[in-house]
């Protein structure tokens, strides 16, 4: 029998690793790497690469979308003031779930997820109405998850270490970068 087609938004490898190993068992998953919210640009690059790492280890196809930080930028900065899980966070959520909706809709995808629910410091719920939303909006179904049940943060931790990923220590964004001081020590463990 023949998988459903899944469009995976991919925020960074060490996510990615135990996200995609575990959609593959049930769809034919390719990749989205579409995140115009990472800053610097160099921050960025090294994160696309290490996700083709991944895609290569799994074998999955790696789409990347367009670096337009300057939308990201033009969408947040009213909610730059805004603490880590805030309203900020959801604009973000919105903007890279709706072009990865739109992108695999285009493509002819039969679903899409995003493998950011991974993260305790993502809304899982969130993105859930947010991915929703548009799958309705582009008529393309929508996996609703919340990967980091039954500790898959933590085995995504202890993949990355076995594959040497790069692991960073921030969400992505200029905001978080001011606020990393209020992270977890967890979020630094495996970091190059």
């Amino acid at each position: 029998m023949k998988k459903p087609k899944m469009f995976v938004q991919i925020c960074c490898a060490p996510d990615a690793l135990y996200v995609m190993a575990l959609l593959g068992k049930d769809y034919d998953v390719s990749g989205f790497f579409y995140n115009p919210n990472i800053h610097p640009r160099e921050e960025y690059d090294l994160r696309f690469e290490e996700t083709q790492k991944v895609a290569a280890i799994l074998g999955f196809e790696i789409i990347e979308g367009p670096y337009d930080d300057s939308r990201w930028h033009s969408i947040t900065t009213k909610f730059k003031d805004e603490p880590e899980k805030g309203r900020r966070c959801d604009v973000c959520y919105a903007l890279r779930l709706e072009q990865t909706a739109k992108k695999g809709a285009e493509l002819g995808f039969d679903i899409f997820t995003t493998v950011m629910s991974l993260s305790p410091w993502k809304k899982a719920d969130v993105m859930n109405k947010i991915g929703k939303m548009f799958g309705r909006r582009f008529q393309i179904q929508f996996l609703e998850a919340n990967f980091k049940k039954k500790d898959g943060f933590k085995k995504s931790m202890e993949l990355s270490k076995r594959h040497k990923l790069y692991r960073q220590d921030y969400c992505g964004c200029i905001y978080s970068i001011r606020g990393q001081d209020t992270l977890s020590p967890i979020n630094t463990v495996g970091i190059k």
